[in-house]
């Protein structure tokens, strides 16, 4: 086992799971999660992993599909296959060509839904990184 947070997780391809999960370690999701996730570790969707619901976690590599509200405390990685729609709450960004991020964003050090400002955009075209 690890020093900080224990062995990772892992939700392999081809399951599906419904439901809250609340963990200390790292998190992968190949397969498919309609839920929440809180972790003070990382969370990684894969290529084919989707989720739907609330995330809340220090770091997070999203190569696969994201539907809900993403908090990340530290940085947000998406890789050029990712999708990302609703809202999210970001302290670091990097986001790869090819990536779609249909989301609200807000952004900065500390940032959190709850104590930052939400940013109102004029458009009713959500932001599209390609």
């Amino acid at each position: 086992m690890n020093e900080f947070g224990g062995q990772p997780n892992r939700i392999e391809k081809n399951t599906k799971i419904k439901g809250d999960i609340t963990s200390e370690a790292d998190f992968r999701i190949d397969g498919k999660l309609e839920g929440n996730v809180k972790t003070s570790g990382k969370v990684v969707i894969g290529k084919d992993g989707y989720i739907k619901g609330k995330v809340e976690c220090v770091n997070a590599d999203i190569e696969g599909k994201f539907n809900g509200e993403l908090m990340v405390t530290d940085l947000l990685a998406l890789k050029a296959s990712a999708v990302i729609e609703g809202t999210v709450s970001v302290s670091k960004l990097a986001v790869e060509p090819g990536a779609t991020f249909n989301a609200a964003c807000t952004m900065g050090k500390g940032a959190s839904v709850v104590s930052s400002p939400k940013m109102e955009t004029k458009s009713n075209e959500p932001a599209k990184a390609s």
